[in-house]
């Protein structure tokens, strides 16, 4: 492959419990278009922002897995092997076999040294060039963790991820913030009331506009956590829940 895609944030999954109620929620809420992928031996469909880019797919949770439906992200790898051996070597495990979907990619799910959840994949062909997050896109991570210093240098050795900055919360600490070509997400450690939530990666997708899809999270029957708030730099975020339980956020740039 040409271009490394070492660290790129290729693609959002859901796993839930009721796929057609949750792609019927979110298309009302930031607009997505709902397909199934052909050739899947369970049902998966993809979803995709305008002009028919595919962002993301969601699956029913497997029979036997005893999670809560969550979305999870697939960061870009140039070799799976290779990939998944300097994991171990960090000290992060595997949670997964290595799946290998014909024409897409070798992929597996892994899980950092404290335990929160990722997925790595090595696409078959080389992804569209990274740019500026469209809307409808994903447009920010946020690990919320028990040791956001050790996660941050657990990911940026892996991923060639750059320290930006840390941004100064005062009593909650350190927002530790990191880039690829551009600004791509933020660690920081759970807050007390989240003792009992184990470490998560969180997903923003970008909206045109914060306060409407706040109004369209509400009336399509998802819960807002927190928000809406600017944040700092002037953009807008609000966390949300959906109806099935996945907390995802949207995430308006600064108008």
């Amino acid at each position: 492959m040409a271009d490394s895609v070492r660290g790129r944030v290729l693609w959002y999954e859901l796993l839930t419990t009721d796929m057609k109620a949750a792609e019927k929620f979110y298309t009302a809420v930031v607009g997505w278009t709902v397909a199934p992928f052909e050739g899947s031996p369970q049902p998966y469909d993809i979803i995709s922002r305008s002009g028919n880019v595919g962002v993301g797919g969601v699956m029913t949770i497997p029979p036997g897995m005893n999670f809560p439906p969550h979305w999870q992200m697939y960061v870009g790898v140039d070799k799976l092997d290779t990939a998944i051996a300097q994991v171990e070597r960090l000290g992060g495990s595997s949670l997964s076999p290595i799946i290998e979907v014909p024409g897409v990619g070798r992929m597996r799910t892994m899980k950092d040294p404290q335990q929160a959840v990722f997925s790595i994949y090595e696409p078959a062909n080389a992804p569209a060039p990274a740019g500026e997050p469209e809307v409808g896109a994903g447009s920010w991570h946020e690990l919320m963790t028990t040791d956001a210093e050790a996660a941050l240098k657990f990911y940026t050795e892996l991923f060639g991820w750059s320290p930006l900055e840390p941004f100064d919360m005062g009593p909650m600490g350190k927002y530790f913030m990191f880039a690829q070509a551009s600004p791509l997400g933020g660690i920081m450690n759970k807050p007390k009331e989240l003792a009992h939530v184990p470490p998560n990666w969180g997903m923003y997708f970008r909206v045109q506009e914060i306060n409407s899809a706040t109004e369209r999270v509400k009336t399509n029957g998802g819960q807002i956590l927190n928000g809406p708030m600017e944040v700092p730099g002037g953009d807008m975020v609000v966390n949300c829940m959906d109806p099935q339980g996945a907390a995802f956020s949207l995430h308006q740039k600064k108008q």
